[in-house]
């Protein structure tokens, strides 16, 4: 039976057990006006309707939504979101409040609204990215460290290793040249917060960075900044320039986010963490909109990975961690790139591009496999209705101007 209602609520998760803690990047953009930038889903409608989530579009401040994401990460083994935390920056040096932050609906209306919300682990990732609010000492520890540890750092479901909130930080870059140019400085920032922390009750506080150089000195510089991993967005895979439309050949992309993950773990074994990443395909954001905005887009470096080859440099990332010292931060969490960049063009989120294909390759690889998936989609079971705000209205508007199928392919 289809397209019935059989019951009041999103069926309950049947997670599968992960490995490890495996944490997938989450860019909270979905709500109608929330981004600024872009027009979220109103800039795919028309000209990338294959990007179009398994759900439709969707309002994601509503809290079911969350619940049928949450649903399939975990039946998946994806069992943490990092969310993209943004900070407004007239808000510098004041007290925060939901209202001071952008896209923060991701978390404070859907999240924690969500019927599911016991099963995901979730935690922040601050961007200090030019755009946003910088910090310095004094705003960190007054204004940044209250908002956290009220709203997040003491929820039950917020990530912790040994009793110590995780703060994952990207673009180290702008700390360095506007806030905190010597190593100690920086240093001394996070321990205040460690601090701060043990005062709440923690153990202390865990700091993540963003990868932001390369080479020996780039983990001699995050230890000296009190560091404890270093991450990426993204696997770091750059290809060589080549014509739009036109992507490298599968092997050659495989390979060089495994040579890339070599590289890393020879450098610190125990401070680099994992990303796998799926494609980067950042078409939509080519457009004389985004160029004025400043963002240099460009489709020569795109890149393609089938939802096989994406099982494939899981498996090569899993059998390297595999061999390192018991106390490797890689041993802890893994990360997939990316839940939901519909536009920016990697996602493992279902889509009617790749179904739950990507989903697939990660349970696989990263669970005891000991669950059975629901793979019925909300319309199946009588479930929708969750865009009230984007250009296209419904589901089946989609389906009128969709030819052809669509199962994954």
């Amino acid at each position: 039976m289809y397209n019935i209602r059989l019951s009041e609520r999103v069926p309950e998760p049947m997670p599968a057990t992960p490995v490890t803690t495996v944490a997938a990047h989450y860019y909270a953009a979905w709500k109608y006006g929330a981004a600024g930038l872009h027009e979220g889903f109103n800039d795919l409608a028309d000209r990338f309707p294959e990007r179009t989530p398994l759900m439709g579009y969707y309002d994601e401040e509503n809290p079911e939504v969350c619940d049928w994401e949450i649903k399939w990460a975990v039946e998946h083994g994806i069992s943490c979101f990092i969310y993209c935390w943004y900070r407004k920056p007239e808000n510098f040096g004041k007290p925060v409040t939901p209202g001071d932050l952008r896209c923060a609906h991701g978390i404070h209306e859907a999240l924690f609204n969500a019927s599911f919300g016991k099963y995901m682990k979730f935690a922040v990732m601050y961007e200090a990215s030019p755009r946003w609010c910088g910090t310095d000492d004094a705003d960190l520890i007054a204004n940044l460290m209250p908002f956290w540890t009220d709203n997040y750092f003491t929820r039950e479901n917020y990530l912790t290793f040994d009793n110590k909130p995780v703060l994952f930080i990207y673009n180290q870059k702008r700390l360095t040249a506007d806030v905190w140019r010597e190593p100690e400085a920086q240093k001394r920032a996070f321990d205040r917060c460690r601090e701060y922390a043990r005062k709440a009750g923690f153990d202390g506080m865990i700091f993540a960075c963003c990868g932001h150089t390369r080479g020996r000195e780039a983990y001699e510089d995050i230890i000296a900044r009190g560091y404890d991993f270093r991450f990426g967005y993204n696997s770091g895979y750059v290809p060589e320039a080549h014509a739009p439309g036109e992507f490298p050949p599968e092997e050659d992309v495989a390979s060089a986010q495994l040579a890339i993950l070599d590289r890393e773990l020879k450098l610190d074994p125990r401070r680099h963490v994992a990303t796998a990443s799926c494609f980067y395909d950042v078409t939509p954001r080519t457009t004389e909109r985004w160029k004025k905005l400043g963002y240099g887009f460009d489709r020569a470096y795109d890149w393609h990975l089938s939802p096989d080859g994406f099982r494939k440099v899981i498996r090569g990332m899993k059998e390297r961690i595999e061999t390192l010292p018991e106390d490797a931060w890689a041993k802890r969490i893994f990360m997939i790139d990316n839940w939901n960049e519909w536009d920016e063009g990697h996602f493992v989120a279902p889509s009617h591009q790749f179904g739950f294909r990507y989903l697939q390759a990660v349970r696989e690889e990263l669970t005891l496999r000991d669950n059975l998936p629901d793979y019925r989609t909300p319309r199946d079971q009588g479930f929708g209705g969750y865009n009230k705000s984007w250009r296209t209205p419904d589901f089946g508007d989609f389906c009128k101007k969709r030819s052809g199928g669509f199962g994954a392919s």
